[in-house]
Order: C-alpha cells, then sequence, then structure tokens
C-alpha cells in the first residue's frame, strides 16, 4: 500500500510541473522489462553466493523449512515488495530526479547514497555504536550509490528496483536472514563453525561491493547509451 500511496504523491509533484510519471521512467515497457529481468537475476546470484559461501565456510548446508507454506511465501514476498518500493520511491523517486535537475547526476548521486546510508542507521538500530554504524554505512551508501546511478544512466527508477528486490528477496525470502523470521531455507545446524577474518571480509564485503562495482561499471561504461536513448 506504501508503495502506491508514494507513487501517488510522485505523480501529484509532477503534475505540479507539468510533467508525468513517465519522468522516473514508468515508459518503454520492453525496455523496462529487459532491465528489470537482468537487475532481478544479477542481484540474486550474488545474493546466492554469499549465503552459499558462508554455509561452506561454516561447514553447514541449507535445508528446506518444514513449515513454509505458500501463504507465507506470499506475505513475504508482499512485504520485500512493499519494502523496495517504499525505500526506492522515497531514495531514487523524485527527490532524486529534482536532485539531478539541481546538483547534476554525480553529486546527486553521492547525496542519495550517504543519505542511504544513514537512513540504514536508523533502520537496522546501530546509530551510537561506531563500528556497526561504519560498516553498515559502507555497506548500504555503496548499495546506494548503485542505486541512484542505475536511476540516473538509465533514466528508470525500474532498474534500482529490481536490483534492489533481487538482493533481497533471495536475502530473506529464501534465506531467512531478514526482519519477518524464518523463511524458505534454514541453516542445518543451530551452531555453524565460525568464519575467519578473511571468509567473513570475503562474504559480507567482497561478494555485495562485487555486486556494486559490476553493476556501477555497467551502467557508467557499456549502457552509457541510456543517457541518451532511455
Amino acid at each position: 500500500m506504501i508503495g502506491l500511496i508514494l507513487i501517488a504523491i510522485s505523480w501529484i509533484l509532477f503534475r505540479l510541473q507539468g510533467r508525468s510519471l513517465s519522468a522516473l521512467g514508468f515508459n518503454k515497457p520492453s525496455q523496462r522489462l529487459v532491465e528489470f529481468t537482468a537487475g532481478l537475476m544479477l542481484a540474486g546470484l550474488f545474493a546466492a553466493a554469499q549465503f552459499i559461501l558462508i554455509s561452506h565456510f561454516s561447514e553447514f548446508h541449507w535445508v528446506l523449512n518444514p513449515d513454509f507454506s505458500a501463504a507465507m511465501a506470499l506475505e513475504s514476498l508482499r512485504w520485500n515488495v512493499n519494502s523496495v518500493l517504499y525505500e526506492e520511491l522515497v531514495f531514487r523517486g523524485y527527490l532524486l530526479y529534482k536532485a539531478i535537475e539541481l546538483l547534476g547526476a554525480r553529486k546527486a548521486c553521492l547525496l542519495s547514497a550517504a543519505a542511504f546510508g544513514v537512513y540504514h542507521w536508523f533502520s537496522y538500530g546501530v546509530f551510537g555504536t561506531l563500528v556497526p554504524m561504519v560498516y553498515v554505512f559502507l555497506l548500504t551508501g555503496s548499495f546506494g550509490l548503485m542505486l541512484a546511478y542505475s536511476f540516473a544512466m538509465s533514466k528508470s527508477v525500474v532498474l534500482p528496483i529490481a536490483l534492489h528486490l533481487g538482493w533481497n528477496i533471495v536475502t530473506i525470502l529464501i534465506f531467512s536472514n531478514g526482519p519477518i523470521g524464518a523463511q524458505l531455507l534454514l541453516p542445518s545446524t543451530t551452531e555453524p563453525m565460525a568464519m575467519s577474518a578473511f571468509q567473513q571480509i570475503v562474504t559480507s564485503l567482497a561478494v555485495p561491493l562485487g555486486l556494486v562495482i559490476l553493476v556501477l561499471w555497467l551502467v557508467t561504461q557499456k549502457v552509457r547509451r541510456y543517457g541518451q536513448s532511455a
């Protein structure tokens, strides 16, 4: 519901400027479908790689949750879609569109990324503890930068929605790593082997930052044509 409300608010703000929601890239359906599919799959693959590596390093395997049901899947999907739409339409919607107009793409994307990082201090409940704050800011801020540049270069909110949703669905719905509890897969043990510092760096930093670097490279170098055609 919140996503629909934000879309309605965006529509009103654009109408006040004599524009339409096409300014957020709700146009060119065939192109947007390609972007959505590619973003969803790419982010989902990186998220899956992260949890497969975690189980490999910690010497456990993933098992099906016997209590998982179709109703749980639908509720989890609804929750994920709603939360992603909320964050994308707030951080990569009208406000980023206007910031790009006023500041240019580079400054606007950096500002959006910083705001996204600070926002997660509070949504993750780490505000006031220095080390977690630095980690959360760097990780979610880098994700925010990836999503902001995806918006700026494709001139559409569809690609950042797909990337964000692909990561969250695999992380939360499939591997049960999120605020809504046990979902499709669960660890085979409640006491997995502790990972080394190097293994933690690989899973917690290298994999997610690898996605960020790849997407930034793709949207800024390989699909620069979006700057003219989107």
